[in-house]
């Protein structure tokens, strides 16, 4: 599994000739980091008596937080075998009317997966983004630039993803499809380029 290798072979392996790991997968795990952030000025605030108002709220986001850590760290793996059935489904035979009817409807199919997960890698780094602006309001002042840390990350994962959503969108005929995946991913990138903005002067105002 990607993400059980060392970091260093991960981006070895980032920076080699081959098509994977590749963008998708660094969007996920930028978006793992956010998320990992998250959870660690969570774990420095519970327990502080400086914050004992909002124990129970920071409970909650380290939940969340962690799940989403875990979810994106599952899509590195998730992105780079959605590419494999592109190219599996690029390589089919095409010799004759049937075979490429075959192809085609392969190649669709898979072009679809391909835009639907770094759709939900898009929708987890929101995720973390918001929750980024709960901990750098409320979490430990202390670590608040490691919430701004983790809002930038989630943002720059965001917008990673997105590009991969536009990239493989383009080539899928399915035109419904592909119209309401460019809705949803250029809803959420419109909404969280000012929230990240608004977190950022949040979190550069306390330092």
């Amino acid at each position: 599994m990607i993400k059980d290798k060392p970091i260093q072979q991960f981006l070895d392996e980032l920076a080699s000739k081959a098509p994977t790991p590749g963008g998708g997968s660094a969007a996920a795990i930028m978006g793992a980091m956010g998320a990992a952030l998250v959870s660690m000025v969570c774990n420095l605030t519970l327990g502080k008596k400086n914050y004992a108002d909002v124990q129970g709220e920071i409970e909650i986001v380290l939940v969340k937080s962690e799940s989403l850590r875990t979810l994106l760290t599952d899509m590195i793996r998730a992105d780079v075998d959605v590419f494999g059935q592109v190219m599996e489904a690029y390589g089919m035979p095409k010799e004759n009317a049937e075979e490429k009817q075959m192809r085609g409807d392969a190649i669709q199919a898979a072009l679809k997966a391909a835009t639907d997960v770094p759709l939900a890698c898009a929708k987890a780094s929101a995720e973390v983004i918001a929750l980024s602006r709960i901990v750098a309001g409320k979490g430990n002042k202390n670590v608040v630039s490691d919430a701004g840390v983790a809002v930038l990350a989630g943002h720059a994962a965001l917008k990673s993803a997105a590009l991969n959503v536009y990239v493989n969108v383009g080539a899928i005929n399915d035109e419904t499809f592909a119209q309401d995946r460019l809705i949803q991913i250029n809803a959420l990138l419109a909404d969280n380029d000012i929230s990240v903005a608004e977190v950022y002067a949040m979190v550069k105002s306390k330092l």
